[in-house]
């Protein structure tokens, strides 16, 4: 896939990043993880991010990430396009980008560097050297530690054809609205905070209609109706999800920290589909957490297609 066919495919549709199955012991589950992708596949994605922030990228190692992008390119092909996460140090964030090159994945999210703070220049740096790398496409993810200026991202777009994607984590409107002005249709655009749906309507508006949702983990049916309901303009539906399941599920998710992640690996065991553990730092929700949630993914039915 060329860079500007990932492009292509990150302008319309639901994207999602599918959870990393472990086992009990906190090793990678492959049986799990192929049966959890052919299990979202079909529900209608346009692409899936394995090894992302949801999938618990920044708990990997270097020997287990290719074999987690192999099997999900394995799984997925012909059916839904796997694009994969990288990131953490630069040389680290080459390696991750090279191997799922390697693997056939269809592009690359590049997720933030870690713990410390850089200026502008050294952003740039970082991410010209990962997109030099490789020759398929890559999305940069403004979020954390490392947040992009519209300059700075001018230069990159400048200097990096294969560097197709923007996608936003901070949630500043002013600057995502200077951002979409300043480099116009050059790159596609997707919206990235946690619990994307919340955000989405508003993002729309903005000119980022395309966002990855991570409940489509659990609950894929709703995840594309909500997704359904924003394409459409269709308010009525957007509300009552948010009332009577986005603004709850946001409560339990703000009762710890790390629980934008914990809080899918639970709905995921509740629904049959138990990716197992979350690895630490992270922790599992609480007893009275799940059964929280578990009342909150009954009310809205079968999520069977």
């Amino acid at each position: 896939m060329t860079p500007q066919e990932l492009k292509t495919i990150m302008g319309s549709g639901l994207l999602s990043f599918p959870l990393t199955d472990f086992d009990a012991e906190g090793n990678f589950n492959q049986k799990g993880y192929i049966e959890r992708l052919e299990w979202l596949a079909p529900y209608g994605a346009s692409a899936l991010f394995a090894a992302g922030g949801t999938g618990e990228f920044f708990s990997l190692t270097a020997d287990e990430y290719p074999g987690i992008i192999q099997t999900a390119v394995d799984t997925c092909r012909g059916v839904v396009p796997i694009i994969a996460g990288a990131g953490g140090p630069t040389r680290f964030a080459i390696q991750c980008a090279q191997a799922a090159e390697k693997a056939g994945a269809h592009g690359v999210l590049l997720l933030p560097h870690y713990l410390t703070e850089a200026g502008q220049e050294g952003l740039i740096a970082h991410v010209e050297a990962v997109c030099k790398s490789v020759k398929f496409g890559v999305i940069v993810y403004n979020r954390g530690q490392s947040k992009l200026t519209p300059a700075s991202l001018q230069i990159l777009a400048d200097r990096c054809p294969n560097l197709v994607g923007f996608k936003d984590g901070i949630g500043d409107i002013e600057l995502m609205m200077s951002i979409y002005q300043t480099l116009g249709d050059r790159f596609a655009y997707l919206g990235g905070l946690p619990t994307a749906e919340v955000y989405a309507a508003a993002y729309k508006a903005l000119g980022t209609p395309v966002y990855s949702s991570a409940v489509f983990n659990f609950i894929p049916k709703t995840a594309m109706q909500f997704y359904e309901a924003v394409r459409t303009d269709d308010h009525a539906t957007q509300h009552r999800l948010l009332k009577d399941f986005f603004l709850p599920y946001l409560e339990l998710r703000n009762r710890g920290q790390g629980y934008a992640v914990s809080i899918v690996k639970a709905g995921a065991k509740l629904v049959g589909h138990d990716a197992g553990p979350v690895r630490t730092p992270l922790t599992d929700l609480k007893a009275n957490e799940m059964e929280a949630l578990d009342a909150l993914i009954r009310q809205l039915g079968s999520q069977a297609l």
